[in-house]
C-alpha cells in the first residue's frame, strides 16, 4: 500500500526527468568537448545542459550557476539574457572560420551555401543583439 505522506512518490523516477537528465548530460559533454576543440562551441551547450539540469537535477544545475569558469556566464544569461562583448566577437569569428572551412571543405552548391551562410548570419546576428551582462548583479562579485 501506498505510504499516505507521498514520501515513496519522491523515491519514483519519472521518465520525463530521466530524459532531461540525459539530455543535459549530452550537452555537458558537447559543452566540455568545446572547451578543447576548436569550432565546436561552450556556452550554447552548457546553456542548454543548463536547461536540462534544471528539470532533473537541481544538483547538477547548482553546479553549473557556480563554477568558477562557466558560472558567470551562464548566470548572466539565465539573469539577463546576456552576452559578454568577448563572447559575440568569439561567436561572429566562430561562424565566420566555420563558414569559411565549411565552403572551402564541403565546396557546397550555391544553394546549399546561401542556405547556411543564412543560417548563420541569423545566429550571429541574435547572438550580438543580445545586451551586455550590467554590472553589479545578484552574482556579479562587485
Amino acid at each position: 500500500m501506498a505510504d499516505p505522506s507521498g514520501s515513496d512518490r519522491d523515491a519514483r523516477v519519472s521518465p520525463w526527468r530521466v530524459f532531461w537528465f540525459g539530455l543535459g548530460a549530452f550537452w555537458l559533454i558537447v559543452g566540455v568537448v568545446g572547451v578543447f576543440v576548436p569550432l565546436l562551441p561552450t556556452t550554447g551547450p552548457l546553456i542548454a545542459a543548463l536547461a536540462c539540469f534544471a528539470r532533473s537535477s537541481p544538483r547538477l544545475e547548482t553546479w553549473l550557476l557556480t563554477h568558477p569558469r562557466f558560472g558567470p556566464s551562464l548566470r548572466a544569461w539565465r539573469e539577463q539574457g546576456a552576452v559578454p562583448r568577448s563572447g559575440k566577437v568569439a561567436a561572429c569569428l566562430g561562424v565566420a572560420l566555420g563558414f569559411g572551412l565549411f565552403w572551402l571543405l564541403v565546396r557546397p552548391g550555391l544553394l546549399l551555401g546561401v542556405c547556411v551562410g543564412a543560417v548563420l548570419i541569423l545566429c550571429a546576428a541574435y547572438v550580438v543583439s543580445r545586451p551586455a551582462p550590467r554590472r553589479g548583479g545578484p552574482h556579479d562579485g562587485v
